[in-house]
């Protein structure tokens, strides 16, 4: 909308000085009260910086001071219209221009009568004209623009056009309020809102502006590591700054990794890049997943309820309810009775909707709500409808007592946790190897001088003070239970604090066939032993793919068998069993009680042994 005072045709002389004397108190009430967005437009320009129509000639510009009071003007501005540009220039950043069409009334009969009077006595007279410009917090601004008038290509009340380019004009950026006036005429005005820099960066030309440039980014779902990749789009930025939010409105979060965990993607995860370094730190923004299964199942995997007796005012009972979810829901909730199969209570039913959600300290969104009237005498619970699935999510029972016993309860259960944690410490400080148990499993390929040496190790670590148990002499308990259920049956119940897995040359080359193979899958082997030590090596294989450390396993080697590198296949191990700590026996006898009494009751291993092999200086 554009406002515009043309000045009377009529108006005697008198008047016009005096409009021209209250105009610099006009102008401000009319910047208050007539502030509007005239129509504007971004393109590329790249035209002279002022341009004079038919008639005019020898058009010049230059700045001028807005509290100048000569006044050398000799036409009248009758209009005046505003615009904005992007001007462009070779390949350097494009600038902010603003563009000014002045539409001006020049008399013929005044122009004849200067001529008369001229020295050069030509058909030509000099003019000028002068236009200001300002904004809320810049003093104005004014372009002074010269010409010549050629009264014989002008007609009787002829009208005359000048434009103007006004290069990064002063105080002015993007989504400015600017008034544009005549000097000479200061109520004939217009007022223009500057374009926002996100709608200039939106248009083709956008592209070229300097503060338009922000990183974008991209993801890669990577399913080995379970997470998402982010990076640049361009391969040869390193990444920027980054958060993450659920929802495009939430609160972003700044993030640091280069990648997320795959099991918190939703198809409400956004993400925002931007450089801390670029103008006007404009950021891009992705939201790449879609509502599939998959991501909306870790929706709805990570809905969580929680629920509160109370009292309104009037001392009837009532319900409260408090779901949050990574993403905001649209569905239903209603309370239900567990002692009758959660059965619906009828008339409690209550809508989840977009706009009464907010996030919490944890990024999540929480809905809230109240149940008036039920009958809370026995335990009630909360089922949940989620649009998009086919079924209702709960029940969920969790019924919270008074505030105060939640913080009686949280304060017993940090104490727990504080005395476990300073029990576990001292345990490992003073546990020795009578407390501490081994599982010993012998190799596929066993035979008479492994099991004898097997034998004389379990011997020595019982004399060390160690609970063992081989599977070579728990042959009756496997013929009655299978030996893969043997082998679990021991890992879930006995908790083992080590487990040593006998290596033969035999038993590498069995591991290095399994793994070329790609088994994924226990083997039953053609004896029990051999079934005991492919589910030992499965075990070492699903903890590694799973990039957690294998349970506390040890490898051994006897120097009898003969533990040369000679006789080993290449390379020594194979992958799943790579890292684990390796001895040779009898010449690392001590450093294997070490490991089994310092690193494997109850703490972390020690690290990898390098398996040596002198020569034998004793059995076992």
């Amino acid at each position: 909308m554009e406002y515009d005072t043309r000045p009377e045709s009529h108006q005697t002389a008198a008047t016009g000085k005096k409009m021209h004397l209250m105009g610099w108190f006009v102008w401000w009430i009319f910047l208050i009260l007539c502030m509007s967005a005239c129509s504007s437009e971004v393109f590329k320009d790249g035209s002279q910086d002022v341009t004079c129509s038919q008639g005019l000639s020898d058009c010049t510009m230059k700045d001028e001071m807005s509290l100048s009071l000569a006044n050398s003007e000799t036409v009248d501005v009758v209009n005046v219209t505003p615009h904005f540009k992007l001007c462009c220039k070779d390949r350097a950043p494009c600038t902010l221009c603003m563009a000014i069409d002045l539409e001006m009334k020049i008399n013929q009969e005044t122009s004849k009568e200067q001529l008369e009077y001229s020295e050069e006595a030509s058909n030509t007279k000099a003019a000028s004209v002068k236009v200001c410009y300002t904004t809320m917090n810049t003093i104005p601004m004014c372009k002074k623009v010269e010409f010549t008038i050629n009264p014989a290509a002008l007609t009787q009340q002829t009208e005359a056009k000048i434009s103007i380019v006004v290069t990064q004009p002063v105080g002015v950026t993007f989504s400015s309020h600017v008034m544009v006036y005549s000097y000479k005429s200061p109520h004939v005005l217009r007022n223009v809102v500057v374009p926002s820099l996100a709608e200039v960066c939106s248009q083709e030309m956008g592209g070229h502006l300097e503060e338009c440039e922000v990183p974008k980014l991209s993801t890669v779902i990577n399913i080995e590591a379970n997470q998402v990749d982010l990076q640049s789009s361009d391969g040869n930025r390193s990444l920027p700054s980054m958060c993450v939010q659920y929802e495009s409105n939430g609160r972003c979060k700044l993030l640091k990794r280069k990648s997320i965990s795959l099991h918190s993607v939703t198809p409400c995860t956004c993400f925002e890049a931007w450089n801390d370094n670029a103008k006007g730190h404009r950021r891009s923004r992705i939201c790449p997943f879609n509502k599939t299964d998959f991501f909306m199942r870790n929706v709805w995997q990570n809905v969580s309820v929680s629920l509160g007796q109370g009292q309104i005012h009037n001392g009837r009972p009532m319900l409260r309810w408090n779901l949050s979810a990574p993403c905001r829901l649209e569905g239903e909730v209603w309370p239900c009775c567990p002692l009758k199969g959660c059965k619906e209570l009828q008339g409690f039913q209550q809508h989840l909707t977009n706009g009464t959600w907010r996030q919490n300290i944890m990024g999540h969104w929480e809905r809230t709500g109240v149940f008036e009237d039920l009958n809370l005498q026995l335990p009630p619970c909360l089922m949940v409808k989620v649009r998009g699935r086919d079924s209702a999510l709960g029940p969920y029972c969790n019924v919270a007592a008074g505030r105060w016993r939640w913080s009686l309860l949280i304060v017993g259960v940090m104490l727990l946790l504080a005395l476990t944690v300073l029990m576990s410490y001292l345990l490992d400080f003073i546990k020795v190897g009578g407390n501490a148990s081994v599982l010993l499993l012998s190799p596929p390929d066993v035979d008479d001088g492994v099991s004898k040496s097997m034998g004389k190790l379990s011997d020595l670590l019982r004399r060390h003070g160690f609970s063992v148990v081989t599977d070579i002499w728990s042959r009756n308990e496997q013929c009655e239970m299978g030996p893969i259920p043997w082998f679990y049956s021991q890992m879930m119940e006995a908790n083992y604090d080590r487990v040593v897995l006998v290596l033969t040359p035999g038993a590498l080359e069995r591991a290095h066939k399994w793994v070329q193979q790609g088994r994924t899958k226990e083997e039953e082997g053609d004896h029990p032993h051999s079934a005991v030590f492919m589910a030992g090596l499965f075990r070492i294989y699903t903890n590694t793919q799973l990039q957690r450390t294998p349970e506390r396993f040890i490898l051994v080697m006897f120097d009898s068998d003969p533990c040369r590198k000679s006789r080993l296949p290449k390379p020594l191990l194979p992958k799943p069993l790579l890292g684990l700590p390796l001895f040779c026996l009898p010449s690392q006898n001590k450093a294997l009680l070490k490991e089994l009494t310092v690193g494997g009751a109850g703490g972390p291993p020690t690290g990898t042994k390098k398996c040596r092999h002198p020569r034998p200086k004793s059995e076992i």
